[in-house]
């Protein structure tokens, strides 16, 4: 017998995912579409239709009590709106009211793709356990989210923790959100590999400038790669030690493709961190990689998707 089931969508630039979640974070029903990211709105939110319409259509929806959304951002969950960098024609877009409406008029529930990574590994995750924690997502973009005092902490329009858009070069870049030396120009993937490349590191033959490609290139001891990572290392650890200076978070977990770099990555990271986190409060912080891995936007739409989602015990 299946009881209080949850939908989930995780809506990106490349996909529009849709799962039914138990109490237990096990999924019972995927279904996907492909995101017509260069379509106009209503070709978008047809692509989300479908993917609710299958979940609707399984025996298990009589059970669905709440549907959860996690989104690219920015994302408005006061107003109920998304705009996702990734998907030009939705800017403002009603994502809530349209869901609402396509789910038989469950309660919906919007958060960020930040905060929803963040709830998944804070209900199933490597933060599980801990009060006070940042997530992660290390990728072409950065983003995170925040757990305050046991629960996830999403804000007022549901972008808290946005780590990405914190500045640790104050003479750096020029970001595209208009700030300058953000944590996204120095630590993300894109930026890792334009690094390398202004630094003289070339792929090898078969021509991939990718950031993983760096990360191989670093695991073999390239200089110039190395060299890239720390610094990628050193902007996520500037950025750890100031949120947990401000919050005490006692865990920082990261994910994201970046993330997948392994050693290549945590070992300057944990070495960087102990430099930077110096105050007896924020001394001894936990480095952790993710461990909800694809699935976390699902999971963390459906933690979202019912307040005692994050705080049920494993089932």
């Amino acid at each position: 017998m299946h009881n209080d089931l949850v939908a989930a969508l995780d809506i990106g630039g490349t996909k529009i995912a849709g799962a039914l979640v138990d109490t237990a974070g096990r999924i019972l029903l995927r279904a996907q579409r492909p995101t017509p990211a260069r379509e106009d709105a209503e070709t978008v939110m047809c692509a989300v239709d479908e993917v609710l319409g299958e979940l609707v259509a399984s025996p298990l929806w009589p059970h669905t009590k709440a549907v959860g959304i996690g989104s690219a951002g920015p994302v408005d969950a006061s107003a109920g709106t998304v705009s996702p960098v990734n998907v030009p024609a939705w800017r403002g877009f009603p994502l809530v009211d349209r869901v609402r409406t396509a789910s038989g008029g469950l309660p919906v529930e919007l958060v960020g793709d930040g905060v929803a990574m963040t709830a998944a590994e804070h209900w199933l995750g490597a933060a599980r356990g801990y009060d006070d924690a940042l997530c992660m997502v290390v990728s072409t973009g950065v983003g995170g989210g925040l757990v305050l005092g046991g629960r996830p902490h999403p804000g007022p329009t549901g972008n808290a923790g946005h780590i990405g858009h914190i500045s640790v070069d104050l003479d750096g870049e020029k970001c595209p959100c208009g700030g300058r030396g953000c944590v996204e120009r120095i630590a993300s993937g894109p930026s890792i590999a334009r690094r390398a490349l202004d630094k003289g590191w070339r792929p090898g033959r078969d021509g991939d400038t990718s950031a993983a490609s760096v990360a191989a290139a670093a695991a073999a001891g390239d200089p110039v790669a190395v060299a890239s990572f720390e610094r990628a290392a050193q902007a996520l650890a500037a950025a750890i030690a100031a949120v947990a200076a401000l919050v005490e978070i006692r865990i920082a977990v990261i994910g994201g493709g970046v993330a997948g770099a392994g050693d290549v990555l945590f070992i300057p990271l944990r070495r960087a961190l102990h430099d930077y986190a110096t105050l007896s409060f924020v001394q001894g912080i936990v480095v952790a990689p993710a461990r909800t891995g694809r699935d976390a936007g699902l999971l963390g739409a459906a933690a979202a998707a019912t307040a005692a989602g994050p705080d049920r015990p494993k089932g």
